[in-house]
């Protein structure tokens, strides 16, 4: 776990400004994804049971029990993976640069890290009704030279997110000066 007063690398005088996961809709949205799925064998066992499938003395009885079984263990196997990957995307955004950590499964983790003096362009979108009524939506981030950018998916207040980075960019321009280096480049 990454401790938001020791981060790697960090510079002398950097301090956390920002630090975001995805808006609480997407892990509701999981939770009603999974339980949907948890629902599924309750109505199977129902529509068998009235036509006629005697459960206590049948041979589906033990074998629609494993089944089941099976099916949640797996239905909670994916509501794990879903969180974990919810829970440990992060991104945070300093007085010095911007990281991104994506969890892409549960055994892989890509840790990208962008200086604000490579900000080109920072953009925010909101798409969408539920998207706008919670104001919740997507950062991009455009960086200098490469068309690589860094999103920030379906954040909280995207917009605010947009006018604080603009800002710490600025900021940043003011005190290494307007320059666009890259750290280490001469």
């Amino acid at each position: 776990m990454i401790k938001l007063s020791e981060l790697p690398n960090q510079q002398r005088g950097e301090e956390t400004r920002i630090f975001l996961r995805r808006h609480w809709i997407e892990l509701m949205a999981m939770f009603v994804y999974i339980i949907g799925f948890a629902v599924l064998p309750i109505i199977f066992y129902i529509l068998l049971s009235v036509n006629g499938v005697d459960w206590k003395t049948s041979f589906w009885g033990p074998v629609g029990a494993i089944m089941t079984s099976i099916y949640l263990l797996f239905a909670v196997l994916i509501l794990l993976t879903m969180f974990t990957d919810y829970y440990l995307d992060t991104w945070i955004v300093t007085t010095e640069r911007i990281v991104n950590i994506e969890q892409k499964g549960l055994f892989s983790r890509v840790i990208s890290t962008l200086h604000l003096n490579q900000v080109q362009d920072v953009t925010s979108e909101t798409h969408g009704f539920l998207a706008t009524i919670l104001s919740y939506g997507d950062v991009h981030i455009q960086t200098a030279g490469t068309t690589e950018r860094f999103l920030f998916k379906k954040i909280d207040n995207p917009d605010d997110v947009k006018f604080h980075i603009m800002r710490l960019v600025d900021d940043d321009k003011r005190r290494h000066g307007d320059a666009s280096r890259i750290p280490g480049s001469f």
